[in-house]
């Protein structure tokens, strides 16, 4: 076991760093293609397969000494080791977040780890990649990109598809699914149309069906909306209360389902039961 932990820790970090690399691409890609006459050759740098990696201010391509998760940013006292130009303290937050939830996900995953609920899990974890760049991108951006959010609501189809299979009863697990979704991404969706636009985003919606397929269930999908606003108001009433945040603020939303998604995939279940014996006394 804890060969097991060791090594998800390792590869989540690596992926941390993949994170990172991928939301900036992403993002100076957007940049470079809303030109009106695009560098051929700065896109072909900035490709997710075929670019190496550069500092993101002077653009001088990384050694593999400068390319070691949180260590080389540590070494190099959060500098770019030839503008010395600062790097933001996201690289390694972002590096250690995705290791400790690789690890959190083994250690709190809520079923048996065997036969399909294995390839459940690894689906996960390639999942919750996706949506910790997501998470980050709408942090520093306020967007959730469709780049990222239409493949990953393809591996979350996948993900559901094999717990599908691997259910005592597909055909309930398979309603439930479609009832999640509905859940997940109907709410927001009226919200969008009646609001047109102003109370909560189109990626918001898209993200809430994406989430949907992930948790499985309507009660969970309900669980991680919950979860959100909740989330949203305890960190949105502070802000207001000291003046950080104005009558027009906006802050994104997607980072709050996220981590509300991700707290109900690990405990939703424990939680829903909780709640029909603590408190309706189902």
């Amino acid at each position: 076991m804890l060969m097991i932990i060791l090594m998800l820790a390792v590869y989540g970090v690596a992926l941390g760093s993949f994170v990172n690399a991928l939301v900036w691409r992403i993002h100076a890609q957007s940049k470079e293609t809303a030109k009106k006459s695009p560098n051929s050759k700065q896109l072909d740098r900035l490709s997710i397969s075929k670019g190496r990696s550069m500092c993101p201010h002077c653009k001088h391509e990384l050694a593999a000494k400068d390319l070691v998760p949180v260590f080389s940013w540590l070494s190099l006292r959060g500098k770019c080791r030839y503008c010395k130009a600062p790097i933001s303290v996201q690289y390694p937050i972002v590096e250690l977040i995705t290791g400790a939830l690789f690890v959190a996900s083994y250690l709190w995953w809520p079923n048996q780890l065997q036969g399909l609920e294995v390839g459940v899990f690894v689906l996960w974890l390639a999942l919750l990649v996706g949506l910790i760049a997501l998470l980050v991108y709408d942090l520093r951006w306020m967007l959730l990109p469709d780049r990222l959010v239409f493949p990953l609501t393809g591996l979350a189809a996948l993900q559901a598809l094999v717990a599908v299979t691997a259910s005592d009863r597909p055909v309930v697990a398979l309603i439930n699914v479609v009832a999640a979704v509905a859940v997940g991404g109907g709410l927001f969706y009226v919200l969008f149309q009646v609001s047109a636009g102003k109370w909560i985003g189109g990626g918001d919606v898209k993200l809430g069906w994406l989430l949907g397929l992930s948790v499985g269930t309507p009660a969970k999908a309900l669980l991680f909306i919950f979860l959100a606003a909740l989330l949203g108001s305890l960190v949105s009433i502070p802000l207001v209360a000291v003046h950080k945040l104005k009558g027009k603020s906006v802050i994104p939303f997607g980072p709050f389902l996220i981590i509300a998604a991700i707290v109900t995939q690990l405990f939703g279940t424990a939680i829903i039961h909780w709640y029909r014996v603590t408190l309706i006394g189902l």
